[in-house]
């Protein structure tokens, strides 16, 4: 009997050997882990003479302010930063080498287009509170010591298109208003920019640059049946030609308006594909015939160009210091 059942467990124990194993199921391929997003990292600048001045009701109308040593009123950089009207902050301009230059500088933020939702477009949250930041800085000029006739407003992409609006916009000055704010100037002396979108209409985006794909948020709501795509936008352009005379830089330019220096990290190339088309020097070369074609000073920076001042600081610098 115990030869038997032994036989019988060698036999199973054989069979089990030969039974073919089966497959075990694919692993699942581990995610790469995400990269942490690089932490921004600002200038690092001397202490503020006024932190986080509110000039209006939104957590984000806050402005800093560096003062300018001077016995007489100093000319001002007015800084917008930039991020697509979707992120950035104050904090991203050097203040210094303006500081030793004897030119006091104001960075603002503003409500992002997230934030301004319910905006009649959305673009007009962050545009009209530069133009309102800019009316309160005028209203301390005595306060702060400055020349409020030398503002020149600088920032970069969004910060930059913002910057070109105010520059080329009628002055919003409202002479007959109870708000002493409203009534100061929101016209600019020069202003000078980096990767400018100098215009929000889609047309003349793809006339310029094929793939271009920049904009939409500005006019069209972030969520719904009517998001702000590319497509959307350009299929809404009819209706919304009235937003678009009154927010895209290009279409305000007229021959009072002051002068203008861009700067484009590299050189055009007219009615082709761009590697990056929100900021090609497209946008620099057509903006500066327009001017020329209004009487309005542009210059205009890329490698390979003409030699005209290369950053926004050398422009600024000499302009607002320039003889009377």
């Amino acid at each position: 009997m115990k030869t038997t059942l032994t036989l019988l467990l060698l036999t199973s124990i054989s069979f089990a050997a030969e039974e073919p194993k089966k497959a075990e199921a694919p692993k699942k391929a581990e995610a790469p882990a995400k990269k942490a997003p690089a932490k921004k990292v600002y200038p690092t600048n001397p202490p503020k003479t006024v932190a986080d001045f509110k000039y209006g009701p939104h957590e984000r109308n806050v402005l800093d302010f560096w003062q300018a040593k001077s016995d007489k009123p100093t000319p001002l950089l007015f800084f917008i930063h930039g991020g697509g009207w979707m992120g950035g902050d104050k904090a991203g301009i050097a203040v210094e080498p303006y500081l030793k230059e004897g030119i006091s500088v104001v960075s603002i933020n503003y409500r992002y287009v997230s934030q301004s939702q319910d905006e009649v477009p959305p673009v007009k949250g962050p545009l009209h509170d530069a133009a309102r930041a800019l009316q309160t800085v005028r209203s301390k000029a005595a306060e702060w010591n400055i020349d409020k006739q030398r503002i020149g407003a600088s920032g970069g992409s969004a910060g930059a298109c913002s910057s070109l609006w105010l520059a080329f916009h009628p002055d919003m000055a409202d002479p007959k208003s109870s708000d002493s704010i409203a009534r100061e100037s929101t016209r600019l002396y020069c202003a000078s920019v980096a990767g400018a979108q100098t215009t929000l209409d889609p047309q003349q985006m793809k006339e310029w640059t094929p793939n271009s794909r920049y904009g939409a948020h500005a006019f069209l709501p972030l969520s719904g049946k009517e998001r702000a795509t590319f497509d959307a936008f350009m299929a809404a352009r009819e209706k919304i030609l009235p937003w678009i005379a009154e927010y895209s830089p290009y279409a305000l330019v007229s021959s009072d308006d002051p002068p203008v220096h861009l700067t484009f990290s590299g050189p055009p190339n007219l009615g082709k594909d761009e590697k990056d088309p929100t900021h090609t020097a497209n946008f620099g070369v057509k903006l500066q015939e327009h001017c020329k074609a209004n009487g309005v000073p542009c210059e205009l920076f890329y490698p390979g160009g003409e030699g005209v001042a290369k950053t926004a600081q050398e422009y600024l610098v000499k302009k607002l210091k320039e003889s009377k």
